[in-house]
């Protein structure tokens, strides 16, 4: 999937006491070590003391950007990558990780100049041109996205993240055995890609395979026990089944892992339905109205059940 990319090149430092030169690299190198462990607060806190003491760093902006990003924190994201760019026009990989911000930020368009900036700098960079691919995608442009992600295969066989990218647009464009392929080549790249096992589930799902689709989502609930969405397909497939028992367990894991997951309350009411637990399902589509009282569905449903005035 689209990451962003962190650097460990140091400033030159020109002009400044080889000490302070030292404590610079010293704070970026504590803070990329923070990025790796997922210390994100304590990686912002070394690139700040880092850019207090040589504010000419443009990869200390860059990758207190990338801490940033990782925290949900766009716009300041992008202000760092920006800063970084001012001070060094060249700077490939700042084009690229500010482009994952402005798509974050739903500024698709932006995001695509970025990655047209970081690729004509960097031609060869294979992650761009999966960033740029997985912009185009969500912009319905399935021909360019795939396009711009056989590119970066082309650039690197073994991108397990560019596959699964492809695939993506191939199942948007409903070329579904074309996406299966990919989502397979990319779990024989990488057999602990969980994502690339649920994307894959999904996709065998669709083709009515639903035995294939619950390996899948077994895998890679196996793999990272914390994926709501696993959870939630897995429980469409075994409500499809008519094991409705198995699917509620499963859509019950999912709201445990994420309270607020509208989706997740209104297929578990529906499969209460089915089950003939009525109360239940109300309580459901009820709960979903709590979290957004906007959801004409719920409240279509409670109408449907006689609970909704």
């Amino acid at each position: 999937m689209p990451t962003v990319k962190f650097v460990a090149t140091h400033s030159k430092g020109d002009g400044m006491p080889e000490s302070v030169q030292e404590t610079v690299r010293a704070h970026l190198d504590h803070g990329r070590a923070c990025l790796d462990k997922g210390k994100y607060d304590d990686a912002i806190a070394d690139y700040d003391k880092a850019i207090a003491l040589d504010p000419n760093v443009a990869l200390a902006y860059t990758n207190r950007g990338g801490a940033y990003y990782r925290k949900g924190a766009f716009d300041r994201a992008i202000a760092d990558h920006s800063r970084a760019i001012a001070l060094d026009p060249k700077y490939a990989l700042a084009y690229t990780n500010r482009g994952l911000a402005h798509k974050k930020n739903g500024e698709v368009d932006r995001a695509v100049a970025d990655y047209d900036k970081a690729i004509a700098l960097n031609p060869n960079d294979a992650t761009a041109y999966t960033n740029r691919g997985a912009a185009y995608g969500s912009k319905g442009a399935f021909d360019w996205a795939i396009a711009d992600h056989s590119r970066a295969i082309g650039l690197d066989p073994n991108f397990a993240a560019a596959y699964t990218m492809r695939g993506l647009a191939y199942g948007s464009k409903g070329e579904v055995d074309r996406a299966i392929a990919d989502y397979t080549k990319a779990i024989a790249l990488d057999p602990n890609f969980a994502a690339a096992y649920t994307i894959r589930g999904h996709a065998y799902g669709s083709k009515g395979e639903v035995d294939l689709a619950i390996a899948c989502y077994d895998k890679a609930i196996a793999l990272d026990p914390n994926v709501a969405l696993a959870y939630t397909n897995r429980g469409v497939a075994y409500g499809t089944k008519g094991a409705f028992d198995r699917a509620i367990a499963d859509y019950t894991k999912a709201i445990a892992l994420d309270r607020k997951y509208t989706l997740a309350y209104t297929i578990r009411a529906l499969a209460y339905e089915s089950n003939g637990e009525v109360d239940r399902a109300i309580a459901d589509f009820s709960k979903v109205l709590e979290i957004d009282s906007s959801d004409e569905n719920a409240k279509n449903n409670l109408k449907r059940l006689g609970a909704w005035a």
